[in-house]
Protein backbone atom coordinates (compact mmCIF):
# COMPACT_ATOMS: atom_id res chain seq x y z
CA UNK A 1 0.00 0.00 0.00
CA UNK A 2 1.55 3.37 -1.00
CA UNK A 3 2.40 5.93 1.67
CA UNK A 4 0.10 8.93 1.24
CA UNK A 5 0.76 11.12 4.31
CA UNK A 6 3.74 13.26 5.26
CA UNK A 7 3.80 11.62 8.65
CA UNK A 8 4.22 8.20 7.05
CA UNK A 9 7.05 9.41 4.80
CA UNK A 10 8.88 10.96 7.77
CA UNK A 11 8.69 7.66 9.62
CA UNK A 12 10.17 5.82 6.63
CA UNK A 13 12.97 8.39 6.28
CA UNK A 14 13.70 8.12 10.02
CA UNK A 15 14.00 4.36 9.70
CA UNK A 16 16.38 4.66 6.72
CA UNK A 17 18.65 7.25 8.38
CA UNK A 18 18.49 5.53 11.75
CA UNK A 19 19.39 2.08 10.42
CA UNK A 20 23.23 2.61 10.58
CA UNK A 21 22.95 3.71 14.21
CA UNK A 22 21.00 0.72 15.43
CA UNK A 23 24.08 -1.36 16.19
CA UNK A 24 27.86 -1.25 15.73
CA UNK A 25 27.54 -3.93 13.06
CA UNK A 26 25.14 -1.78 11.02
CA UNK A 27 27.48 1.23 11.38
CA UNK A 28 30.54 -0.73 10.23
CA UNK A 29 28.63 -2.17 7.29
CA UNK A 30 27.51 1.32 6.25
CA UNK A 31 31.07 2.68 6.47
CA UNK A 32 32.42 -0.21 4.37
CA UNK A 33 29.76 0.36 1.70
CA UNK A 34 30.52 4.10 1.64
CA UNK A 35 34.26 3.44 1.28
CA UNK A 36 33.61 1.06 -1.64
CA UNK A 37 31.36 3.64 -3.33
CA UNK A 38 33.91 6.46 -2.94
CA UNK A 39 36.71 4.26 -4.29
CA UNK A 40 34.60 3.14 -7.26
CA UNK A 41 33.66 6.74 -8.05
CA UNK A 42 37.31 7.78 -7.86
CA UNK A 43 38.22 5.12 -10.42
CA UNK A 44 35.25 5.45 -12.76
CA UNK A 45 34.71 9.23 -12.89
CA UNK A 46 38.10 10.18 -14.42
CA UNK A 47 37.56 7.60 -17.16
CA UNK A 48 34.04 8.84 -17.92
CA UNK A 49 34.81 12.57 -17.73
CA UNK A 50 38.17 12.33 -19.52
CA UNK A 51 41.50 13.96 -18.71
CA UNK A 52 41.90 17.72 -19.20
CA UNK A 53 44.34 18.74 -21.89
CA UNK A 54 47.73 19.95 -20.69
CA UNK A 55 48.33 23.69 -20.94
CA UNK A 56 51.47 25.01 -22.59
CA UNK A 57 54.00 26.24 -20.03
CA UNK A 58 54.85 29.96 -20.06
CA UNK A 59 58.15 30.80 -21.69
CA UNK A 60 60.42 31.68 -18.77
CA UNK A 61 63.62 29.99 -19.83
CA UNK A 62 62.11 26.50 -19.53
CA UNK A 63 61.17 24.60 -22.65
CA UNK A 64 58.61 21.83 -22.40
CA UNK A 65 57.08 19.84 -25.17
CA UNK A 66 53.41 18.94 -24.69
CA UNK A 67 52.69 15.78 -26.60
CA UNK A 68 50.19 13.05 -25.98
CA UNK A 69 51.86 9.96 -24.58
CA UNK A 70 50.32 6.51 -24.80
CA UNK A 71 49.25 4.92 -21.50
CA UNK A 72 52.09 3.26 -19.61
CA UNK A 73 54.78 5.43 -21.23
CA UNK A 74 56.55 8.01 -19.11
CA UNK A 75 56.03 11.64 -20.06
CA UNK A 76 59.10 13.53 -21.34
CA UNK A 77 61.11 15.39 -18.73
CA UNK A 78 61.06 19.18 -19.18
CA UNK A 79 64.43 20.59 -20.16
CA UNK A 80 65.84 23.91 -19.09
CA UNK A 81 68.45 26.21 -20.57
CA UNK A 82 69.00 27.98 -17.24
CA UNK A 83 72.45 27.55 -15.65
CA UNK A 84 72.76 24.98 -12.89
CA UNK A 85 73.91 25.90 -9.39
CA UNK A 86 77.26 24.21 -9.91
CA UNK A 87 77.93 25.56 -13.39
CA UNK A 88 80.82 27.64 -12.03
CA UNK A 89 83.84 25.61 -10.85
CA UNK A 90 84.28 25.33 -7.10
CA UNK A 91 86.90 27.66 -5.66
CA UNK A 92 90.10 26.01 -4.50
CA UNK A 93 91.11 26.93 -0.94
CA UNK A 94 93.72 29.66 -0.87
CA UNK A 95 97.01 28.82 0.75
CA UNK A 96 98.22 31.30 3.34
CA UNK A 97 101.00 31.77 5.85
CA UNK A 98 100.36 29.86 9.10
CA UNK A 99 98.17 31.86 11.44
CA UNK A 100 99.85 32.51 14.80
CA UNK A 101 96.59 32.03 16.71
CA UNK A 102 96.02 28.67 15.01
CA UNK A 103 99.49 27.45 15.99
CA UNK A 104 99.03 28.71 19.57
CA UNK A 105 95.65 26.93 19.89
CA UNK A 106 97.17 23.69 18.56
CA UNK A 107 100.01 23.90 21.12
CA UNK A 108 97.62 24.54 24.02
CA UNK A 109 95.33 21.73 22.85
CA UNK A 110 98.28 19.31 22.66
CA UNK A 111 99.41 20.37 26.17
CA UNK A 112 95.91 19.65 27.49
CA UNK A 113 95.78 16.33 25.57
CA UNK A 114 98.96 14.98 27.23
CA UNK A 115 97.94 16.29 30.69
CA UNK A 116 96.26 13.24 32.24
CA UNK A 117 97.70 12.49 35.67
CA UNK A 118 96.63 9.30 37.42
CA UNK A 119 93.10 9.50 38.78
CA UNK A 120 91.86 12.19 36.34
CA UNK A 121 88.34 11.54 35.10
CA UNK A 122 87.28 11.75 31.46
CA UNK A 123 85.12 14.79 32.33
CA UNK A 124 88.06 16.65 33.88
CA UNK A 125 90.32 15.82 30.94
CA UNK A 126 87.63 16.90 28.46
CA UNK A 127 87.13 20.18 30.36
CA UNK A 128 90.81 20.99 29.68
CA UNK A 129 90.30 20.42 25.94
CA UNK A 130 86.95 22.22 25.64
CA UNK A 131 88.28 25.81 25.23
CA UNK A 132 90.40 24.68 22.25
CA UNK A 133 88.02 22.19 20.56
CA UNK A 134 85.08 22.75 18.20
CA UNK A 135 81.63 21.97 19.58
CA UNK A 136 81.14 19.31 16.89
CA UNK A 137 84.36 17.48 17.81
CA UNK A 138 83.80 17.43 21.59
CA UNK A 139 81.48 14.36 21.47
CA UNK A 140 84.21 12.46 19.59
CA UNK A 141 86.77 13.43 22.23
CA UNK A 142 84.36 12.31 24.96
CA UNK A 143 84.80 8.73 23.72
CA UNK A 144 88.57 8.81 24.43
CA UNK A 145 89.78 7.33 27.71
CA UNK A 146 92.67 9.51 28.98
CA UNK A 147 94.23 6.46 30.68
CA UNK A 148 94.91 5.01 27.21
CA UNK A 149 96.88 8.04 25.98
CA UNK A 150 100.54 6.96 25.60
CA UNK A 151 102.05 10.47 25.85
CA UNK A 152 102.69 12.58 28.96
CA UNK A 153 104.37 15.72 27.57
CA UNK A 154 104.93 17.77 24.43
CA UNK A 155 108.57 17.48 23.34
CA UNK A 156 108.88 20.05 20.54
CA UNK A 157 107.42 22.90 18.52
CA UNK A 158 104.55 22.45 16.02
CA UNK A 159 105.50 21.78 12.40
CA UNK A 160 102.99 23.24 9.93
CA UNK A 161 102.06 20.95 7.07
CA UNK A 162 99.44 22.78 5.01
CA UNK A 163 98.01 26.18 5.80
CA UNK A 164 94.92 27.82 4.32
CA UNK A 165 93.02 30.95 5.24
CA UNK A 166 90.43 28.91 7.18
CA UNK A 167 92.35 25.82 8.33
CA UNK A 168 95.84 24.72 9.33
CA UNK A 169 97.20 21.17 9.53
CA UNK A 170 100.27 20.60 11.69
CA UNK A 171 102.11 17.97 13.70
CA UNK A 172 103.30 18.27 17.27
CA UNK A 173 105.88 15.86 18.74
CA UNK A 174 105.25 14.25 22.14
CA UNK A 175 107.09 11.67 24.22
CA UNK A 176 104.65 9.20 22.68
CA UNK A 177 103.32 9.45 19.12
CA UNK A 178 103.29 12.67 17.10
CA UNK A 179 99.93 14.44 16.99
CA UNK A 180 98.56 15.38 13.56
CA UNK A 181 96.16 18.21 14.36
CA UNK A 182 93.72 20.14 12.16
CA UNK A 183 92.76 23.61 13.40
CA UNK A 184 89.87 25.51 11.76
CA UNK A 185 88.73 29.11 11.94
CA UNK A 186 85.25 29.26 13.57
CA UNK A 187 83.01 32.06 14.81
CA UNK A 188 84.55 31.50 18.25
CA UNK A 189 88.11 31.72 16.87
CA UNK A 190 90.61 28.99 15.95
CA UNK A 191 89.62 25.57 17.29
CA UNK A 192 90.85 21.97 16.88
CA UNK A 193 88.46 20.06 14.60
CA UNK A 194 90.37 16.77 14.24
CA UNK A 195 93.50 14.95 15.38
CA UNK A 196 95.25 11.68 14.80
CA UNK A 197 98.29 9.97 16.28
CA UNK A 198 100.97 10.10 13.59
CA UNK A 199 103.99 7.78 13.60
Amino acid sequence: MPIRTNRGRAAVYRRLWGWPLRSPRHLMGTLVILAILVTALGIVLPKVVGKPQAKAAPTTGTTTSVTATPPGVAAPVPTSNLPTRLSAPLATPTTAAPNGDAVRVAKEWAAAWVNHPAGITSEQWLAQLKPFTTEEYLPVMASVDPANIPATKVTGEPVVGTSYTSSVQLTIPTDGPKLAITVVNTNAGWRVADYDQAS
